[in-house]
């Protein structure tokens, strides 16, 4: 049976491979994308006008990603390990130790959509980073609702994800579950999606999508820049009206800049609910704890269950700590790390050793980072006016609670992840 077992999921992996590489089917269908847009935003009582519907072509490929069911179970099972061990009184020593003051401050929430993401290999997924706050949830759930069945072979139909369906209704009850996390049972009356200037942020139309779900449950709803807050008397308010909770897009994970100084103090005080908070990044996201993730006897010694060790062990890219002290062997060993900053978020400030320069790793030695195994992406076949080209792929499973909300895929090229690549972009994943 156990042969049976492995003998089908090699040939899942075989037939993913081959359909990555060769199949150039449009699954996107653009009419049931704008119908979907509409829908979301003109549904009665919330208020947005037609020309507040966002143009979302941009951030989404006509292609989907294929994934083997069994590749899915495998990075589910990754996820939960990964929270068991973040509960682990020793690995919570650890990494508290080296996170900010602020972290120390447990309120309760568990952070809202928690980012796991993965690059598809002969070996299995292999996880990259753990992101809080991770953008694209909200649009990914919009296009993996206008996807078209794949022409070859039939069968392969839109299986994005069990939980589409259910997408919605997970994200408010886990935006409710956050609230009383901390503040009991009862009900935020007025919550507030925080970034920096957020109309000019990238991934503004996320803030719309999200803002028009909770809207569409009862509650009321404002997208905000942290300068607009004011905190006075223990009540965090912005324009004259009361903020019960934060949804925080910040990429400035502990609150530290001047601007964020207001939401900081009321978060400090318990007089706001933010979501994921300082204590979420700093236990689940910190790119130094992936050097506790691979390291499989420290795992066992603090008492993790031997299966998820093992699990971590096979899915988490061997990561150290970059030291001077270290920097010849970093140097000679540098084609096969990947070098990324502790603060830093997304693509900013990481480097693929093999493109170093000694001026760069110099000033790698003199930052805060993290060296980790080097695993190439999965690759994706493109046709883009009837030429063919290769895209790399990562996988994300948005989470909440060790829980899949939604998975999806990125289609791009370059260093790292991006939505400059023709036909590229976020990405259906169709599960065989």
């Amino acid at each position: 049976m156990h042969d049976e077992t492995r003998n089908s999921q090699q040939t899942a992996s075989t037939n993913a491979a081959l359909l990555n590489r060769h199949c150039y089917c449009i699954t996107l269908d653009q009419d049931a994308l704008n119908s979907n847009l509409r829908h979301q935003f003109s549904n009665a009582g919330i208020g947005f006008p037609a020309t507040a519907i966002p143009e979302l072509d941009h951030f989404f490929s006509d292609t989907a990603v294929f994934v083997p069911e069994s590749d899915i179970l495998t990075m589910e099972g990754v996820v939960q390990a990964i929270e068991k061990a973040s509960k682990l009184p020793s690995y919570l020593t650890q990494v508290l130790s080296w996170a900010p003051d602020i972290a120390q401050f447990d309120p309760g929430p568990l952070g809202a959509f928690m980012g796991y993401d993965f690059h598809l290999g002969p070996e299995g997924p292999q996880l990259i980073e753990v992101n809080t706050n991770a953008g694209g949830a909200f649009l990914n759930a919009v296009l993996a609702r206008a996807q078209s069945r794949c022409c070859q072979p039939p069968q392969h139909a839109p299986a994005i994800s069990p939980a589409l369906d259910r997408f919605d209704d997970a994200a408010f009850q886990m935006f409710k579950h956050e609230w009383q996390r901390q503040r009991g049972e009862s009900m935020p009356q007025r919550l507030a999606i925080v970034d920096n200037a957020p109309e000019s942020q990238f991934l503004f139309p996320e803030f719309q999508l999200a803002q028009r779900l909770l809207l569409d449950r009862g509650i009321e709803t404002l997208v905000l820049d942290p300068a607009e807050f004011e905190y006075a008397n223990g009540e965090l308010t912005a324009g004259g009206k009361h903020i019960d909770m934060v949804y925080n897009r910040l990429v400035d994970f502990a609150l530290e800049a001047p601007n964020h100084a207001t939401l900081r103090r009321a978060y400090r005080d318990g007089a706001v609910v933010v979501t994921p908070n300082p204590r979420t990044h700093a236990v689940l996201a910190d790119k130094r704890n992936l050097t506790l993730l691979s390291d499989s006897q420290t795992l066992r010694e603090w008492g993790l269950d031997t299966k998820d060790v093992e699990l971590l062990e096979r899915a988490v890219p061997k990561t150290r700590l970059v030291s001077r002290n270290d920097a010849t062997e970093l140097w000679r060993d540098r084609r096969r790390l990947f070098f990324k900053p502790f603060s830093g978020h997304g693509s900013k400030g990481v480097y693929r050793g093999d493109k170093l320069t000694q001026r760069v790793f110099e000033n790698i030695l003199e930052g805060d980072y993290i060296a980790q195994d080097l695993v190439p992406p999965g690759e994706r076949g493109l046709k883009i006016d009837d030429t063919i080209t290769t895209g790399k792929v990562d996988i994300r499973l948005y989470t909440y609670n060790g829980k899949t909300l939604l998975t999806a895929a990125r289609i791009y090229k370059g260093q790292t992840t991006n939505f400059r690549t023709p036909g590229g972009g976020f990405a259906p994943i169709f599960q065989i």
